[in-house]
């Protein structure tokens, strides 16, 4: 008899026990910022001090309390998310997209270069580049959310599983967050504090993001291929009945129509973005912190909207709703590049997008709100999932465990070479990544005491800061304790277990191309190192 795997909450739950018992058995101790004299210099240096253990034991359950507490901006955007695209997709808009998409694919597909591999594989490559780009640039992470809804019923639609729309978008931004050639949020504050150039070594940083997205990319499409070929040979097949059922209820059921609702929304839309272009009319857009150009991004994008807005209401209300959809994403791109919007902002429009949806489809308000309310339960365990997340996180940091942790591991690198004690900064970086996954938490952290040490041992900080993106972004798509990977596997009904086991062996590929790569930081003149 199979035993039955448990349930993603049962794991957490698990997970949080055993949190609870390490402050019981690690004793307690904390970092603190300190003025020291070092050859008559006065140096600011992280010291570590130990302090009073604080085991947890019935904080097991005050713990979900403070997770949520803890994750409220995302599981709210959650909830906002879901309730938005069901308002939007009860009109089936998004699968009259993804019918004319397919239509588009199957035209293309005649061509005598896709012939025999396709054009699906084009298709994903493109998305996923897209995607990595983002983490890459600003660090796309919890915004990856909002788009789940979207590419998992389309890779579905194209003969794929939930499993590969989720690595299209949430594994390739990953995959560019760990390159981190611009981030702010975690090669901007490592550098920073570690006092480097900021930015500096880009030059290496890009190679390597090619290499990791390279190995990835080839990863993924040979498992895409093969779940084309045999769908059944997916992890998910059962599991993905859900999206398939509602696209084949979708599949011939859409009245086409465009009511004058349709018309009186777009004119109310543009009117708030003549508003917002008189306000705003020129846009300093930047790229981490690198300034890349102020323009007038608003007006101009405001003008497109109008413009093609008539054309797509000319042909139904579903095409007027994906019109909509399409440039709440480039003002989300807009509003992250020169406004430094995060989740309240971003939570904010696609809940603006919803409600406009609902008045183009003439719904009446008691209407409007049942629709939100459908949609929010829909998505509700995948907000519940990132609560529960959370309280790893808060049984570690209340039991004050977390820093002795990091002390004994960098007193056990004293006396290694080169390539070990980066090797052994990478594995740390990583592990104490599997439990705290916030990357700006980790630099502010580690980064004082590794920056120093790297001194004593003649190693370059910039290969320091290396091992810390490294270890600070491949593990953030295997632990559970990542708040954003919970949220985007309830979002695609993909179960914790299944996704483990099919994301490991990349996981190790890439842990071990990550070391490879730190390598040439130590042994090989790089520009910036």
């Amino acid at each position: 008899m199979i035993k039955k795997f448990p349930h993603t909450f049962v794991i957490i739950f698990y997970l949080i026990i055993l949190a609870a018992l390490l402050t019981w058995i690690i004793p307690g101790g904390k970092y603190a910022e300190e003025t020291i004299t070092v050859n008559g210099i006065q140096q600011k240096q992280m010291v570590f001090h130990y302090t009073e253990n604080i085991d947890q034991w019935w904080q097991i359950f005050t713990s979900f309390y403070k997770g949520f507490v803890r994750q409220a901006g995302i599981i709210v955007f959650i909830m906002l998310i879901g309730g938005a695209f069901w308002i939007m997709n009860s009109s089936k808009a998004i699968d009259a997209g993804i019918f004319s998409f397919i239509g588009f694919t199957r035209k293309i597909g005649h061509y005598r270069i896709f012939r025999k591999s396709g054009v699906e594989p084009l298709i994903l490559t493109l998305i996923w580049f897209m995607f990595s780009i983002f983490g890459a640039v600003f660090g796309m992470s919890e915004e990856t959310i909002a788009f789940i809804v979207i590419l998992v019923p389309l890779a579905i639609s194209m003969g794929y599983d939930s499993i590969t729309g989720v690595t299209v978008v949430f594994v390739a931004a990953g995959i560019g967050f760990a390159g981190a050639i611009l981030n702010p949020f975690t090669i901007g504050i490592a550098q920073g504090i570690s006092g480097l150039p900021l930015f500096s070594g880009v030059e290496y940083r890009l190679f390597c993001w090619v290499i990791l997205n390279a190995l990835s990319l080839a990863f993924f499409l040979r498992y895409a291929a093969k779940v084309k070929r045999n769908p059944e040979s997916s992890p998910v097949y059962a599991l993905d009945a859900y999206w398939r059922d509602q696209h084949l209820q979708a599949t011939g059921q859409i009245n086409y129509f465009i009511p004058r609702s349709a018309w009186i929304t777009f004119a109310l839309i543009c009117g708030v973005l003549l508003a917002f272009s008189w306000n705003y009319p020129s846009t300093d857009l930047k790229i981490g912190n690198i300034a890349m150009a102020s323009i007038p991004v608003i007006p101009v994008f405001s003008i497109l909207y109008a413009l093609t807005g008539v054309l797509s209401l000319r042909k139904s209300v579903h095409f007027f709703l994906l019109h909509m959809l399409l440039f709440t994403i480039l003002f989300l791109i807009v509003g992250v590049m020169g406004y430094k919007w995060y989740i309240m902002e971003i939570a904010a429009l696609f809940f603006a997008m919803g409600v406009f949806a609902g008045l183009a489809l003439q719904k009446p308000p008691n209407e409007l709100v049942k629709l939100f309310l459908e949609g929010v339960k829909d998505i509700l365990p995948a907000a519940l999932i990132v609560g529960l997340a959370g309280g790893i996180i808060v049984i570690l940091e209340d039991g004050q465990v977390i820093d002795t942790i990091l002390y004994k591991l960098s007193e056990s690198m004293k006396g290694l070479g080169k390539i070990s004690t980066v090797g052994f900064m990478y594995l740390i970086q990583t592990c104490i990544n599997l439990v705290m996954v916030s990357g700006s938490a980790k630099a502010a952290l580690t980064m004082p005491i590794f920056a120093p040490f790297s001194d004593l041992v003649d190693l370059s900080r910039q290969s320091t800061v290396m091992a810390y993106q490294f270890g600070d972004g491949f593990t953030n798509m295997i632990t559970p304790a990542s708040a954003v990977l919970m949220g985007v596997l309830g979002v695609a009904r993909i179960p914790y277990e299944k996704w483990f086991r099919w994301i490991l062996p990349l996981m190790l590929i890439l842990v071990l191309a990550g070391f490879l790569l730190l390598i040439p930081t130590v042994t090989m003149k790089l520009e910036g190192f």
